[in-house]
Formats: C-alpha cells, structure tokens, sequence
C-alpha cells in the first residue's frame, strides 16, 4: 500500500519522548505500521490571524496542487500508450521513488526559503504549480491534436473495403486512366458473393467492358474487384450493382492526391516522434517538482495546524505513518487511545464511530482526529501499472 499517515503530536518533555511513545504503541507489540519522522525546519509563525486564514487557504492549495501532480502523471500514462508498464519508472521525484522521497523528506531551501513568511511560501508553491497546470493544458492540447489527425488518418488506411482509404492497394495499372470515353470503377463484392460477381458483372448495364473485372485485395468479409466500362454507363451500372449487393466505392485515380496523403501522414508520424521525447521529459521534470510542492503543501499544513492547535512555542513532532490495509483500523484505535487526551471531543465523535461501525459510514471525510492528521495517497493512476 502506497498510502501514508503524515500525524503531528505535542512534544512532551522532549520531541524525541513524542516519538518513542508513538514508535512502542504501534510498532512493539503489533507492527501497525512503518514509521518515519518527517522533518519540518523552523518556519516563521507569524500571527494567529494569519494563520486561521492560511490554513483554509492551504486545504484548497493542497486539493488543486494533488488534482495537477494526478493530471501529469495520467498524461504520461496516456503519452506513453504501448509502455505503461514504464510509466512508474518515470514517476520519480527528485530521482528517487516517491516512497523514498516522501519517508526522507527534507525541505528544499532553495526553492522555498524559511526567512519567507508562510503565505509567500505558499503564493511561490501556487503560482509554481499553476504554471506547471497552463504549460501541461496546452502541451497535451498540441500533441493530442497531432496525435488524433495522425490517429484519423491511420483508421481511413484501415478497417473495412466499405470505409477504408483505397490509395495504398491500387496500382496505376489497374486502371484506364485518361480515356474519353472508359472509366474503371472499384466494387467491393462480399466473399459469399464472387460467383455472382463473376456471372452478372459483365450484364449489370450496357457498355461493360467483358472480362474486365479482377480481384485486386481481399479483407476478411470482402473483395475489391476493378470493372471497367463506358462513361455514359455509369449510372445504371451504380444503381443495379446496389440491387445486387456490390458496393460501387467513390474512388478515382489521382497520383499526386495519394502521394500528398502519404506525405501527410510521413509528416505527421515524424512530427509525433519527434515531440514525442522533449514531452516525456518536460511531464517527468514537472511532475518532479508538482510533487515535491505537493509534500512541502502537506508539511505546511502539519505546521500551522500544529501550531493552532498544541500552540506557541512550536513544539511538536510530525511523524509518517505507512499502515497496511488490515492494520489500518486496529492503528486508528491505538492512535486515538495514546493521542485521546488532547482532545475529548475528537476522541467522542470517533469512539461513536468506533462503536457503530456502520458500512457505508464515512466519517473519515471529516477526518478530524484528537492529534494532526493529513493523508498522502500515492497511487496517482486510474489503472494498475
């Protein structure tokens, strides 16, 4: 399970006491879960006003900052098409996998310095991540338009004879081709019926040209069989090939119209390869760094709610938990028994819940525990990589 607890409790003599009665409750006697402390710097508190406003702010920064780093990772599983298996290898952030970058998280100063005031640590987060969103919007928009002409024209050199293009199985020697008077027409005749085809051909209107009619390709279902006749004839030979099941296709033999499609479509297979691999690395480098904003989100929020809640001076301990699903329920109880004491009325609501457990209940929504809690979900994909 890629899921993980990221909890905060009060220091109680020491933070380091916080963590040890954590690490005896879940993991001494019953293995709950992995554990990691997840290391916050310093931050600047500034005042309560302040930050009763940013933690509003910083549940929605968070919401739409995980909706961007799911949007780019499910682009790379659209881009990468036949090799969805390689998806996860480019999911990376920093060049490590998320898992060991979330359980060794350490705050990049560079990019987020602490002299900063929370609000503009978060402004540079939005505003680095907004972009990320705008760039993906109209990179994904220039490539899926390339790649659904170039996807249109491989379906017209496919399917059945009925739909598909006849450009790239005809030859110019099947035709007669600048005469006044003849034309050669495709028909495409169903397998069942070759030996109608071949009885009735040369009767279907005047003017048929005898034994002019061959087999040219074959799908599945059907044949395209060549007819040549005089051009007056056309009409009638159209209208009784229908009565008789034979599909007269629309098609005349034009050299430089099917080498300007074949060129099109050369173009456009090169033009899709080509973007191809400046695509794949711009959607690893930003889905890097929505992640990395994402996990510094996460641990702005455990900060400031740490700080409204256990209060000044900041003293607490954040701490990441990876629990298993079947350890998930058990882990909840043991948390709430050692946590219950900082707030009575968070330990009430869940031993009611507790008590009831009524399927379909989703209390969790709230997800409002007696110690800080926010859940980290890494598996970011519609589908199983």
């Amino acid at each position: 399970m890629t899921e993980f607890w990221l909890i905060s409790a009060p220091g109680e003599k020491t933070c380091q006491q916080t963590w040890d009665m954590m690490m005896a409750a879940t993991t001494r006697n019953n293995n709950l879960s992995a554990n990691h402390k997840f290391n916050i710097p310093d931050l600047k508190v500034g005042t309560l006003d302040v930050l009763v406003g940013l933690s509003d702010e910083l549940a929605k920064l968070d919401s739409f900052v995980e909706s961007v780093v799911k949007k780019v990772a499910q682009y790379m599983a659209d881009v990468l098409e036949d090799s969805r298996d390689k998806v996860q290898e480019n999911l990376l952030a920093n060049g490590v996998d998320l898992v060991t970058f979330i359980t060794r998280f350490q705050w990049d100063m560079a990019k987020y310095p602490i002299k900063q005031s929370l609000k503009n640590i978060s402004e540079i987060i939005s505003k680095q991540v907004t972009q990320i969103d705008n760039d993906l919007k109209s990179r994904a928009s220039a490539y899926n338009n390339l790649k659904g002409t170039l996807q249109n024209l491989e379906r017209k050199n496919a399917g059945s004879l009925m739909t598909r293009s006849l450009g790239d199985i005809v030859k110019k020697d099947d035709f007669v081709l600048d005469s006044e008077y003849l034309i050669t027409l495709l028909v495409v005749v169903p397998k069942t019926g070759y030996t109608d085809w071949q009885k009735a051909y040369e009767t279907l209107a005047e003017m048929v040209v005898p034994r002019s009619s061959n087999l040219l390709f074959e799908d599945n279902d059907s044949g395209l069989f060549s007819v040549t006749l005089f051009l007056k004839a056309i009409d009638d030979f159209k209208h009784k090939a229908r009565e008789s099941k034979f599909t007269v296709r629309d098609f005349r033999y034009n050299e430089e119209e099917m080498k300007a499609d074949k060129e099109e479509m050369t173009r456009l297979s090169t033009d899709k390869k080509k973007q191809f691999g400046p695509l794949v690395r711009w959607l690893k480098v930003n889905f890097s760094e929505a992640f990395i904003a994402w996990i510094h989100i996460k641990a702005l929020r455990v900060f400031v709610e740490s700080v409204l809640r256990y209060g000044l001076p900041v003293n607490f301990q954040a701490m990441l938990l990876q629990p298993t699903k079947k350890t998930q329920k058990k882990l909840r109880e043991v948390l709430n028994d050692l946590y219950k004491h900082l707030d009575s009325s968070a330990s009430n609501i869940i031993d009611s819940a507790m008590a009831m457990d009524i399927p379909g209940l989703n209390l969790s929504q709230q997800e409002y525990y007696p110690y800080v809690y926010y859940k980290i979900d890494c598996n970011l994909l519609d589908f199983k990589v």
